[in-house]
């Protein structure tokens, strides 16, 4: 029986109504590729001669391990207010101490070393410059089988499509002062800050200087890897370390001694292969390659740095890299555009290997054809693809890059990736990359480390170069050929592939020495500004930045930094780090931190302050939980709140229980605040939009320890390595009720725009009601958290006058709710103040429930103050 009065409906019966992925476990890497156990090789630490790159005067002047900047006691809040319509510039703490330590940095020392550098790169630069002018004559039959060294012009224009618009210019540094307008409190570390942005200064001139220019500097895969031109292949490769080398491979019967390479004074490796005789390559598409070495640490075979595909075949250990280069009538053509940057961005992260619902490695063709309309439907307006670039060992999730240039073979060529980006585009999805430049496999075999046999090659030598948690190799930011292939890695997956943008995985381990390990940032600012700080990483990330929104102004970058470090989303030219946004990690934590406690314990001031403690001008992209919290080990939201009870009581035609309506209630109300207070853009990992049964589990065989301890396997099962998508669209289920929810907050914020308003005020956190009252836009948010009490005629305050209306209710019976309230009914506001609001109006609150109350535009009525 239900009793409705005055447009509510009342039921006879109310119902019971600093983490970051460092932390999951299993393997994230294996110096032998799919294999569970480490090889004794691999563990190593060469001696020999080092690189030449780590021997010469760092790039970057000073490490960032001796530079000195003043100390500072300031109370490092960064929280915001719950009235957001006029936020102040935070002011300088007064009682801050500003002790400047007496040590000056040996200034002339460090110019010094920049003069010596600028000139060593301006002779490598000569030496190419004068090889390449001699191609022309160096291009003979003769040249192969005399050993000598042959060159071919490398193209400097970029090709563009005839209806593409796009400046190929990056701007040039701008003062870098404002910073310290947006955030006073930055002006205590000011000698840090004007140093770094001074470091960044100098290399931007000598990239500039010595290369033509940063735009020109990110096209290294135009003079490393294998080059193709009208005369032959040309391959180079960057190992300083190496005594000799040879490109092997299927061509040449993997004969070390057919193609031996040369090397300049720079430890640049070259070799020429002209055409056949014929006229065709001398390299076939899709034959296997590999660059022969003899290093410091013995012979090796390893796959070339610039690989653009990477394949292991089956039943062997190794990959082997593949020479990519398909006719022109073979190779995938874009047919659409790529879309415009939305004013928000509603982020579904998927990984493509896991999203069948069958228990296998799944396809970019089927990712495309079946998933990505699933994504359009649901209404988010990007998808954020992990795992791209070659990782050997499946189990580490994609982040332990093998092959940087290369997208992971498990789930197709090039081309059928490129197929499912164009899809995308096709649907009006933007595609952004979850791109690894934080850290690198250790894999011997098949990656990057001790590529030319010396540890400090690609990376810092010692126990710097080595991340203890992650067990992979860390990149030497402050060296230039580092800085080539990562500038360019980025470019190239922009240039080549067409992503719209990236997430920076790992970005608060480039940041700090320590890595943010063991490390409980508070928000005093000297944890972002002092010895800790890795100045090299952060230039780096600036350079980045420049090169993405210099040369693709509709791309997005985003980085995964927990650590709240000021000026990260602001722009370069003014100082700031240049990320679009950052990834508000501290929401899920608290989520479930939350989740283990009592509803009763519940506060609501600490679920606001967490929701919008966030820098002024720094978007932020927020999540409930990403694919962090569903990694085996951990739980899921859903998981948290419903426990085994997902497995027997989720079928409609069978009796709910009140864990399961507890569960389906809160997993709502969780997704809906944390979207509409959280931040300036949104992201959930697929599944979790229905709440995904269960955790993920990638297929592995027994561990054994080098103490002797075997951690089980799951016999290589590839049951928990899916998603189930089947579940969230079967009607019958209660799971679908919770897909519908979140189908329809998607929507409600493409009507409203609600998370880029600049209007935002929370104007109730009522800790002894459970309810929380916020406005942001045009939109009322009313949230009773309260576990069994419901309230009739409650009075929210409001900002705006005129009639409101029910838009999303997580209460409707079509989301699995009680539908308990009557979407028939208007409210209008009566011009009281209340809650600090100048209008307010009367609503029904049931218990665990959520409403969004939006403004009839058209019928509003004239501000009376």
């Amino acid at each position: 029986m239900v009793y409705t009065i005055s447009g509510i409906r009342f039921p006879a019966v109310s119902p019971l109504c600093n983490r970051s992925r460092s932390n999951f476990t299993g393997n994230r890497s294996s110096n032998i590729s799919l294999l569970p156990t480490k090889d004794s090789f691999s563990r190593k630490i060469f001696a020999g001669k080092s690189s030449p790159d780590s021997d010469s005067p760092s790039l970057t002047v000073a490490a960032s391990n001796k530079i000195l900047v003043p100390g500072s006691q300031g109370d490092g809040s960064f929280s915001l207010t719950d009235q957001l319509d006029s936020p102040e510039t935070v002011l300088e703490d007064p009682q801050g101490l500003h002790d400047v330590d007496n040590q000056t940095m040996e200034n002339d020392k460090k110019l010094k070393d920049e003069e010596n550098f600028v000139e060593s790169i301006r002779g490598y630069n000569e030496v190419q410059h004068e090889q390449e002018s001699a191609a022309s004559s160096l291009v003979g039959d003769d040249s192969r089988a005399q050993g000598k060294k042959a060159f071919v012009p490398i193209a400097k224009t970029i090709t563009i499509e005839k209806d593409e618009v796009r400046p190929r210019t990056i701007p040039p540094p701008g003062p870098g002062h404002g910073i310290y307008e947006i955030d006073r409190l930055l002006n205590n570390h000011r000698e840090h800050l004007d140093y770094r942005y001074g470091q960044y200064k100098r290399l931007r001139e000598a990239i500039d200087k010595n290369e033509g220019g940063l735009e020109v500097f990110s096209r290294g895969y135009e003079k490393f890897g294998f080059i193709r031109s009208d005369t032959g292949i040309t391959y180079r490769e960057w190992a300083p370390g190496a005594k000799s080398a040879a490109l092997i491979g299927d061509f040449n019967n993997w004969n070390p001694n057919a193609d031996v390479m040369t090397r300049n004074e720079f430890g640049v490796w070259e070799i020429f292969l002209p055409n056949n005789a014929d006229g065709s390559p001398p390299i076939p598409h899709g034959s296997r390659v590999k660059i022969h070495m003899d290093t410091p640490s013995g012979i090796k075979d390893s796959i070339p740095a610039w690989i653009k595909f990477s394949v292991q075949a089956p039943a062997e250990i190794p990959y082997n890299g593949i020479y990519y280069d398909p006719p022109e009538e073979e190779r995938y053509v874009f047919k659409h555009p790529q879309p415009k940057r939305p004013k928000s961005l509603r982020i579904y992260e998927a990984h493509v290997g896991m999203s069948s619902t069958e228990q296998k490695i799944n396809t970019y063709a089927n990712f495309r054809d079946d998933v990505l309309p699933r994504i359009k439907k649901l209404g988010y307006n990007a998808v954020q693809i992990m795992a791209i670039q070659e990782h050997s060992y499946y189990a580490s999730f994609g982040y332990h890059v093998t092959n940087f240039f290369a997208p992971s073979s498990r789930c197709g060529t090039p081309d059928d990736l490129k197929s499912l980006i164009d899809k995308a585009h096709e649907l009006g999805l933007l595609v952004l990359m979850d791109i690894v430049h934080s850290h690198a496999s250790n894999n011997v075999l098949d990656g990057l480390n001790l590529f030319d046999g010396t540890d400090s090659h690609y990376f810092h030598s010692g126990s710097r170069g080595y991340h203890w948690m992650w067990d992979s190799r860390l990149f030497n930011y402050g060296s230039w050929e580092v800085l080539r292939f990562l500038l360019s890695n980025a470019r190239w997956w922009l240039e080549e592939y067409k992503f719209d943008g990236f997430r920076f995985d790992g970005v608060t381990s480039m940041m700090y020495t320590h890595h943010g390990l063991q490390v409980a940032f508070t928000g005093n600012y000297t944890e972002y500004f002092g010895l800790a700080t890795d100045v090299d990483a952060v230039v780096y990330l600036m350079l980045v930045n420049d090169v993405i929104h210099g040369l693709f102004p509709e791309a997005v970058s985003i980085g995964e930094d927990v650590s709240g470090m000021p000026a990260f989303c602001i722009p370069v030219q003014d100082g700031g780090i240049g990320f679009d946004y950052r990834l508000h990690m501290a929401i899920a934590d608290k989520w479930i931190e939350l989740l283990k406690k009592k509803d009763e314990d519940w506060r609501m001031g600490d679920i606001i302050h967490t929701l919008t403690n966030r820098r002024w001008l720094e978007k932020c992209i927020s999540y409930a939980e990403s694919h962090d919290q569903a990694l085996v080990g951990d739980k899921t939201i859903a998981f948290w709140l419903m426990d085994k009870d997902m497995y027997d009581f989720m079928a409609l035609d069978r009796p709910s229980t009140p864990l399961v309506d507890r569960g389906i209630a809160l997993h709502k109300m969780i997704r809906l605040i944390t979207m509409g207070l959280g931040g300036e853009g949104y992201l959930n990992f697929m599944g979790n939009e229905f709440g995904h049964p269960e955790w993920i589990d990638f297929p592995r065989g027994d561990r054994l320890l080098p103490d002797g301890r075997i951690i089980p396997g799951n016999n290589n099962s590839y049951d928990k390595c899916r998603r189930r998508f089947d579940l969230g669209d079967a009607e019958y289920l209660r799971y679908h009720g919770m897909q519908e929810f979140d189908r329809a907050m998607q929507h409600v914020e493409e009507t409203y725009g609600f998370m880029t308003s600049e209007h935002q005020y929370v104007s109730r956190k009522d800790e002894g009601d459970k309810v929380i009252v916020f406005e942001r836009g045009n939109l009322v948010f009313v949230f009773n958290f309260h576990w069994t009490n419901s309230y009739s005629d409650y009075r929210v305050g409001c900002f705006k006058p005129g009639k409101y209306k029910i838009v999303l209710d997580s209460d409707d019976a079509i989301f699995g709710g009680f539908n308990r309230i009557d979407h028939s009914a208007e409210y209008f506001s009566f011009d009281k103040w209340h809650d600090e609001r100048p209008r307010s109006f009367l609503v029904y609150a049931p218990c665990r429930t959520a409403v969004v109350y939006a403004l009839v535009e058209d019928e509003l009525e004239p501000v009376r103050l």
